[in-house]
C-alpha cells in the first residue's frame, strides 16, 4: 500500500507545509513517515512564525525541538498578561539559547495589555541568554516588546551579535533606560549594522559622529521615537552634525515619531533641517501645525510617509495643503482626523507618486481604513 505522503516528492509537502500553523504542522507530521520527513525539514522551519497564546497547548515538545535547528528567522507571539502563554515563550527562547548558532532573526511581539509594574524580567533574561549565544544574529526587532530595555541588554547583543545588521529598540515605554554609551559600544562591536531603532535619548551627538566614520558599512536607517521624559531632556544634536551623517551615508533615511509626551519646545529640537526624514509620525498634544509646516519646507525632498494624529482645524487643513503642494514624492499620508475637500484634492493633484491616504471627509466609524491608489 502507498502511504499518502509518497505521491508528492518531500520538496513539494514542504512549500506547502510551511504555510501552516505549528498546530497544523504537528498534526501533518503524525500522519506518516514521509509527511513527518516533511514537516521537520529545514525548508518548512527556516522562516517560522510561532503563537504561543493559541497553538503551544497539545504541542509535544519532543517535535518542536527537532525542528528547533532548523529555525533560521522566527517571529514569536505571546501574551503577556497570561502566564502559559509568557511561560512557553520563555521556555522556547531558552530552548534556543542552547541551539541558536543557526538562528539568524528573531522578532518579539506582544498582544493583549501588559500587567502593572510588569518588568518583564522573565522574557528580557531569556533575550540576553539567545543573544549571549547567537553569533550568527542579523536581526533583532524588540519594538513591541512593552518592557524596558536596558544598557544590559545592549552590552550582550553587542557582545554576543557581531554580524548584526538591523537591531530595533525603539518599542512603546515610557521609560528609557538605554544610554548613548551602550549604542556606541554596539557600532564598535557591529561594523555591518545598517538599521537602528533607538529613543531620542539613547542617541547623541558622538553616535552621530560613530555612524558617519569613513570605514563605516553603508547605513540605511535610523527610527527615533520620542515618548519619554529622557527624550524631551535629551540634549539637541546639531544640525551639522545630521548634515554629516547624510554626506556620508547618501541613502540615508529616517523614521521620526513624535508622541504626546513630548513638550513643544522639545519638539522642535528635535527637528532639524538636515535631518533627512522620510517617515514623520505626529501624536502631540501641543502644537502640530508648526511642525507641519517645518517638514513641507525642510522635508519636501525626502518625506515618504505622513501621519497626523490632531484635532481637526481649519489651520490644520490649510498646513496639509501646504505640504501637499511641497511634497511631490509622497507616497502615504494619514490623517486620523476629519479634513476638508479640498486636503484630499491637493493631494491627489500635487503627489503623483501617492499609494495610499486616509483622508475622510466625514466622520465614519473607527478603525479608520486607507484608502489605496491604483
Amino acid at each position: 500500500m502507498v502511504e499518502p505522503g509518497e505521491q508528492l516528492p518531500q520538496e513539494v509537502l514542504a512549500l506547502i507545509f510551511r504555510h501552516l500553523s505549528l498546530r497544523d504542522r504537528a498534526a501533518v507530521a503524525g500522519v506518516c513517515r514521509a509527511w513527518a520527513a516533511a514537516a521537520t525539514s529545514s525548508a518548512v522551519w527556516h522562516d517560522t512564525n510561532i503563537s504561543c497564546d493559541s497553538e503551544w497547548e497539545g504541542i509535544l515538545p519532543p517535535y518542536l525541538s527537532v525542528c528547533l535547528d532548523h529555525i533560521h528567522n522566527l517571529q514569536l507571539e505571546f501574551e503577556p498578561s497570561r502566564k502559559p502563554s509568557r511561560r512557553a515563550a520563555t521556555e522556547l527562547l531558552i530552548a534556543l539559547a542552547d541551539r541558536a548558532p543557526g538562528l539568524r532573526g528573531l522578532s518579539l511581539e506582544c498582544h493583549g495589555d501588559k500587567p502593572l509594574f510588569d518588568a518583564g524580567r522573565d522574557i528580557l533574561d531569556a533575550v540576553h541568554a539567545l543573544c549571549g549565544t547567537a553569533s550568527e544574529l542579523r536581526h533583532l526587532d524588540l519594538r513591541r516588546l512593552p518592557f524596558t530595555l536596558d544598557d544590559t541588554l545592549v552590552l550582550q547583543v553587542a557582545c554576543g551579535c557581531p554580524e548584526l545588521r538591523s537591531l530595533f529598540l525603539d518599542n512603546h515605554t515610557l521609560v528609557d533606560s538605554v544610554g548613548p554609551g551602550s549604542v556606541l559600544k554596539l557600532l564598535a562591536a557591529c561594523p555591518r549594522l545598517r538599521t537602528l531603532g533607538l529613543h531620542l535619548a539613547s542617541l547623541s551627538h558622538a553616535v552621530l559622529d560613530a555612524l558617519a566614520e569613513p570605514d563605516r558599512a553603508p547605513f540605511a536607517l535610523l527610527a527615533l521615537r520620542c515618548a519619554s521624559p529622557e527624550d524631551a531632556r535629551a540634549s539637541p544634536l546639531p544640525d551639522q552634525a545630521w548634515a554629516a551623517l547624510h554626506c556620508r551615508h547618501p541613502g540615508l533615511t529616517v523614521e521620526l515619531e513624535l508622541e504626546p509626551a513630548l513638550p513643544a519646545e522639545s519638539v522642535m529640537r528635535v527637528l532639524q533641517p538636515a535631518v533627512p526624514v522620510a517617515t514623520l509620525r505626529l501624536n502631540l498634544s501641543g502644537d502640530t501645525i508648526g511642525p507641519l509646516r517645518f517638514a513641507a519646507c525642510h522635508y519636501a525632498t525626502t518625506l515618504r510617509a505622513l501621519e497626523v494624529r490632531a484635532s481637526a482645524s481649519s489651520e490644520l487643513d490649510t498646513a496639509l495643503e501646504e505640504l501637499a503642494a511641497r511634497c511631490a514624492g509622497l507616497r502615504e499620508i494619514h490623517c486620523f482626523c476629519v479634513v476638508r475637500t479640498s486636503v484630499l484634492d491637493a493631494f491627489r493633484a500635487h503627489c503623483p507618486r501617492l499609494r495610499s491616504y486616509t483622508l475622510k471627509i466625514k466622520r465614519e466609524p473607527h478603525p479608520w481604513r486607507p484608502t489605496f491608489v491604483r
